[in-house]
């Protein structure tokens, strides 16, 4: 009992958070569940949806949680290449966040706290699109950034479903999707 009584009063929502974070790196977000939270926590089984309701709830507020992680990373980035650089990074420290973000079905998108995040993240994602010399060739700018966060994404998700290990070969991803940035925009 003691050790419920110490989560109870320490932090009890970061301890479930960093749990399902465990969790859905190793299994994924289909591995989750609150009783087993829970137990891993040394709390009752109805402690966590105290905190989350249910486990719409904990992934709503992982996603929410993830979005800051990545607007807070694309803006300590000068320039559209470098946000692409940080969002592939964000994929590789963050993975189990990463997969939740992009599961709509998974969380409550109307959820207040994940629209901030979200919108935020994605105002640090158009930030950089105006590096795009797009406007001389008659180009729409907000296409130009959906083109360079799809290239960015696309990197990201193969990279993290380990599709990427052969064509790497041990190079460092980073170093690559700016390489592979280079040789696409060119020019720009």
């Amino acid at each position: 009992m003691t050790s419920q009584r110490a989560y109870h009063h320490g932090d009890l929502r970061r301890a479930v958070l960093t749990a399902a974070l465990d969790v859905i790196r190793d299994s994924g977000p289909a591995g989750l569940s609150l009783r087993d939270l829970a137990r891993r926590a040394g709390v009752s089984h109805a402690a966590p949806a105290h905190h989350f309701k249910d486990r719409a709830g904990l992934l709503t507020a992982i996603a929410a949680e993830g979005y800051g992680l990545l607007a807070d990373a694309l803006a300590e980035a000068p320039e559209l290449r470098e946000r692409g650089v940080r969002y592939v990074r964000f994929c590789r420290e963050h993975p189990a966040h990463f997969q939740v973000m992009f599961a709509p079905e998974l969380l409550r998108t109307d959820d207040p706290e994940l629209l901030a995040a979200r919108t935020r993240a994605g105002e640090q994602l158009r930030a950089g699109a105006g590096d795009l010399a797009v406007s001389e060739r008659g180009e729409d700018a907000g296409l130009a950034g959906v083109a360079a966060w799809s290239l960015a994404h696309g990197f990201a998700t193969l990279l993290l479903g380990r599709n990427l290990e052969e064509p790497l070969a041990g190079r460092d991803p980073e170093e690559v999707f700016r390489d592979l940035t280079g040789l696409l925009f060119q020019g720009s």
